[in-house]
């Protein structure tokens, strides 16, 4: 239903909204859209107030990000149970949404990278999330670029969200014209999200591409 997924969507952008390192840094005196690269994000809050920021700042965006997809999951098991995984992607997209384009900030926020990865947790897959985790901290590790590992993770999750999702894991039955055209639209969606990550990245990959991009702790503010 329509409404279903609009409610996802507002539930899931209110959830966005919760801006962690924009509260963080007030509680430190500064707007940290102000500082460093200038993004609301995990990276520039490491980069600008240190370690304990960044933690605190990852830890809040991926629970947010886990919460709405969550509480999706909890109400549409018992509403519509066929096409829960459907609903959980929607309040995903909402969460994310909320977290680059929050209104009450002037639509500045971060690129979602945490947020997402909240979300993906959120879809209680152990496979997704150990790929998710491996790919994301593998490459943060191997190439010292956030960015890097931030593009491939996004669209490693939309690759097996996809395989799984049409070799029937989440609930989904392709003999079934209903649940099917609701199957490719939650990998629609989960298309969305990938796109809009790498998308807001567009800065970091021209960076990389003329190989200027800042590594993980290099002390500089380029990378968001």
């Amino acid at each position: 239903m329509i409404i279903y997924r609009i409610l996802c969507l507002l539930g899931g952008y209110c959830f966005g909204m919760i801006q962690t390192s924009y509260i963080y840094g007030r509680m430190h005196g500064i707007d940290i859209r102000e500082h460093g690269s200038g993004n609301a994000g995990t990276t520039n809050a490491l980069r600008v107030l240190g370690k304990k920021a960044g933690i605190i700042v990852f830890f809040g965006d991926l629970l947010k990000g886990f919460v709405a997809a969550v509480i999706a999951r909890l109400i549409f098991n018992q509403i519509c149970p066929e096409n829960v995984y459907l609903y959980i992607a929607y309040a995903g997209l909402g969460t994310i949404l909320g977290h680059n384009f929050p209104f009450y900030l002037k639509f500045r926020g971060g690129k979602g990278i945490a947020a997402t990865g909240g979300v993906i947790c959120g879809f209680l897959d152990p496979i997704l999330v150990l790929s998710a985790a491996l790919v994301f901290f593998g490459l943060c590790i191997i190439t010292k670029y956030v960015s890097v590992a931030s593009i491939c993770l996004v669209i490693s999750f939309f690759v097996e969200y996809t395989i799984s999702a049409v070799n029937e894991r989440y609930s989904f039955e392709l003999s079934n014209p209903d649940s099917k055209a609701a199957m490719i639209e939650s990998i629609v969606i989960v298309g969305i999200m990938t796109v809009m990550a790498i998308y807001r990245h567009k800065a970091n990959i021209k960076r990389l591409i003329n190989h200027e991009e800042n590594k993980l702790f290099s002390g500089k503010n380029k990378e968001a």
